[in-house]
């Protein structure tokens, strides 16, 4: 009889907030299929298994009882739901992220908005992209793209960060679940006074398709569909971008090379492809499994770690460095399966066709100012990316 996987107590939550890419490294030579005490769940940390389970939602279901994502938005997300629910939910949005939408839409918004922001940077001056930039670009093009005009760029900047803690709060501490609550009633108060507006002026963003649909879906699963486009269209582009920026400054040919021949593309592929903005999903098992030789028995959870499929030997050569010369290969950063990410084409063009070009046209020195430190387990980006404009 299949024995199940090796139970490890060692590995801590801050040991893969702090770095998770050597835990992972070993673990994918070692023990790629790990029952891991502190956040109660099986990891998978070969491409090739996270890839499979993504695409079996027959067998693994998104709808883990035990995530926290459900505490921190007060709602059972599409993220959790498999089949005819989630597609329902998620076809509910689509429209909003059409190519016609995008192109016709979204890109003269997102044009004029990283123009401005790269316009008011500071020329011969020492900033932090976080702050100065990619935060705030994001969440102003979020707010156009969702139909919430009357959020701030403060305000949505904050209730991602909030929701990313919540649903990543897999030690299940009170203090983010008592933010999670707080800001929960402060969106729901946001979204439902646009609700009028967007009745009487119809237009492409996710809330007026939503509210205006000929069979909407209800109400707490519109507001719900919101918070998740918060959650992840604030850190995605945000951390991609700032992943991008400090990857090409410490390898100075790439930049030349990025600059030189308009390379954008081939940086946002391995940004994301090195440090994945989203680092890791859980799987309700709904049947027993054999995997790798460990029984992975009916009712348990497994958790794909899709930064570390994005590390596999078995498909990249020395992963760890970021190199936009690599040979092009799949990668998982945006997921896969049913719910690989509604918003990649938006995030690519906002990034390496609008931002990282015009960001290095102004400022086409621009150098490093300081150290630069990830952070994250759940959702993983630099804390802080302190540059000299010039």
């Amino acid at each position: 009889m299949d024995q199940l996987a090796p139970i490890d107590d060692t590995i801590t939550i801050a040991d893969l907030v702090r770095d998770p890419y050597p835990i992972y490294k070993r673990l994918r030579a070692e023990a790629p299929v790990l029952r891991v005490t502190s956040v109660g769940r099986t990891m998978l940390t070969k491409a090739a298994d996270t890839r499979m389970v993504k695409d079996t939602p027959a067998v693994f279901s998104s709808n883990d009882p035990n995530t926290p994502m459900e505490r921190a938005f007060q709602a059972h997300t599409l993220m959790r739901k498999d089949a005819e629910d989630h597609a329902r939910e998620r076809g509910a949005m689509a429209p909003s992220y059409s190519a016609k939408n995008i192109k016709g839409s979204w890109e003269p918004i997102y044009r004029d908005i990283a123009e401005r922001h790269v316009a008011e940077l500071p020329r011969g001056e020492t900033v932090d992209l976080f702050t100065a930039l990619a935060g705030p670009f994001a969440a102003e093009c979020l707010t156009h793209l969702l139909g919430i005009p009357n959020a701030s760029v403060d305000d949505m900047q904050r209730w991602s960060q909030v929701l990313i803690d919540g649903a990543g709060n897999f030690g299940w501490a009170d203090a983010p679940f008592v933010a999670s609550d707080a800001a929960n009633t402060e969106m729901n108060a946001c979204f439902d006074a646009m609700i009028d507006h967007h009745k009487v002026e119809q237009g492409p963003s996710a809330l007026s398709v939503m509210v205006n649909a000929d069979d909407p879906i209800d109400m707490s699963q519109i507001r719900s569909n919101i918070k998740i486009a918060i959650g992840g269209g604030i850190n995605e582009p945000r951390d991609a971008l700032l992943t991008i920026v400090y990857g090409l400054l410490s390898n100075p040919d790439q930049f030349a090379a990025c600059k030189a021949d308009a390379l954008w593309g081939a940086a946002f592929d391995e940004g994301i492809r090195w440090c994945a903005p989203i680092q890791v999903s859980s799987r309700l098992v709904k049947e027993d499994v054999e995997l790798r030789g460990c029984l992975i028995p009916k009712g348990d959870t497994v958790m794909t770690i899709q930064a570390s499929a994005c590390h596999d030997e078995d498909l990249y050569d020395v992963p760890e460095t970021f190199d936009i010369f690599r040979a092009k290969q799949p990668h998982q950063a945006f997921g896969n399966g049913p719910h690989f990410c509604q918003g990649m084409h938006i995030a690519k063009r906002m990034l390496a066709q609008l931002m990282l070009p015009m960001l290095f046209e102004r400022f086409p020195n621009m150098e490093l100012a300081g150290p630069v430190n990830f952070t994250g387990f759940g959702f993983r980006g630099p804390a802080a990316v302190p540059v000299k404009l010039v």
